[in-house]
């Protein structure tokens, strides 16, 4: 027998069972995005505004960059969206008002943040940002390093403005219950080797970062029917409180950091 002719038939055979589980794979995203649909529409609440206006001294102002997560879709009144949440909070541990701006779009991908960005203008301020992105770069695979490299780049734009900037890593997508397994395995180790590698392209940048996947996640897995809204894919009320409970700290702590040039 020809050599040749079964070492064709194996890389046949190989070729034949990837594409086999490309195949499967794409039929649970599918069977996934008509289960969550869009029950919550793509429009978030509007939340720019002074909080705690009545606190003394100027504002602190902080900007909140991002996806859906960051532009809090699913909560129902503002103040409970994570922008909100960070917003109060933090007057509540400064002592001062907080003038909150969200440039978040619902849907953005971590290429998307430098179009958020230049809606920003040079008389803009901006003491602390807050980013959170990467889920929809792990439902759309783009590659890590070409995440990290945008999110990179949106941090150095906002400490050239002089901003402190925390990067909230993207969230366990494990969690997400309408998502059939074994997609929902594989999202959970592609959703974690980007927060992880979002938080080492963040250190490098000089910034600060947040594991949602350690510090909420466990959350998200736990209590579903508490931690998501209606569309189970976006969190709910509570579910925003608990990601602004692990973010609020390490913000705060920024403020008193000094600007990473």
């Amino acid at each position: 027998m020809n050599p040749v002719r079964p070492a064709l038939l194996t890389v046949a055979a190989l070729a034949a069972a990837a594409i086999g589980v490309r195949l499967g794979l794409a039929r649970q995203a599918a069977i996934a995005r008509r289960r969550i649909g869009k029950p919550l529409g793509e429009d978030a609440l509007a939340v720019d505004r002074v909080w705690r206006r009545r606190l003394p001294g100027d504002p602190i102002d902080l900007l909140i960059v991002g996806d859906s997560l960051a532009a809090g879709l699913g909560a129902s009144r503002r103040k409970e969206t994570l922008g909100g949440r960070l917003a109060k909070g933090l007057a509540e541990r400064t002592g001062r008002p907080v003038r909150l701006r969200s440039l978040a779009v619902v849907g953005s991908e971590s290429p998307d943040l430098a179009a958020q960005l230049d809606r920003l203008t040079p008389e803009d301020r901006t003491d602390v940002a807050v980013i959170v992105v990467g889920g929809n770069d792990v439902t759309h695979r783009i590659p890590v390093t070409e995440s990290v490299g945008h999110l990179v780049a949106a941090i150095q734009r906002l400490q050239e403005r002089g901003a402190r900037v925390v990067v909230g890593t993207c969230p366990d997508l494990g969690a997400l219950r309408p998502v059939p397994q074994p997609l929902r395995t594989l999202a959970s180790r592609l959703s974690r080797r980007l927060a992880e590698a979002q938080a080492e392209g963040a250190a490098r940048a000089g910034a600060a970062s947040v594991s949602l996947r350690r510090t909420v996640g466990p959350l998200f897995l736990d209590e579903p029917e508490q931690m998501f809204s209606l569309d189970r894919f976006h969190p709910s009320a509570l579910g925003y409180r608990r990601t602004a409970e692990a973010l609020l700290p390490v913000v705060a702590a920024a403020l008193t950091a000094p600007v990473a040039r």
